[in-house]
């Protein structure tokens, strides 16, 4: 029974892995992940295994901004198979409340 997360972990794509990582990452003024805050934009692999995510914030002036894109990079390394990860932050197009998950506007109250 212990072996069936494993065998889970294997099965999904490396890039559903790094949609996983990326959940595990908060915008630390709001208690939601930054993927289902909309904040991302984009996830690439290549053959190679370089990770590339093109990902946002809630504004330009956001307090995180020099800290959340590293903190997501390091993380998405942390995973075996990754072979280098990059962020890039844009703001085109600009982030808005409608761009996060249902499940995000129901725990924040915004349904």
């Amino acid at each position: 029974m212990n072996d069936i997360p494993t065998v889970m972990e294997e099965i999904k794509s490396l890039e559903e892995r790094v949609v996983d990582v990326l959940k595990t990452c908060f915008d630390p003024e709001i208690p939601v992940n930054i993927y289902d805050l909309g904040l991302i934009y984009e996830v690439k692999v290549n053959e190679g295994n370089d990770v590339h995510v093109r990902m946002t914030l809630t504004s330009p002036a956001c307090p995180v901004a020099e800290t959340l894109p590293p903190d997501v990079e390091n993380r998405i390394k942390e995973l075996p198979e990754v072979n280098s990860a990059r962020v890039e932050i844009t703001f085109d197009p600009p982030w808005d409340k409608e761009m996060m998950s249902e499940e995000a506007r129901l725990e924040l109250g915004m349904w």
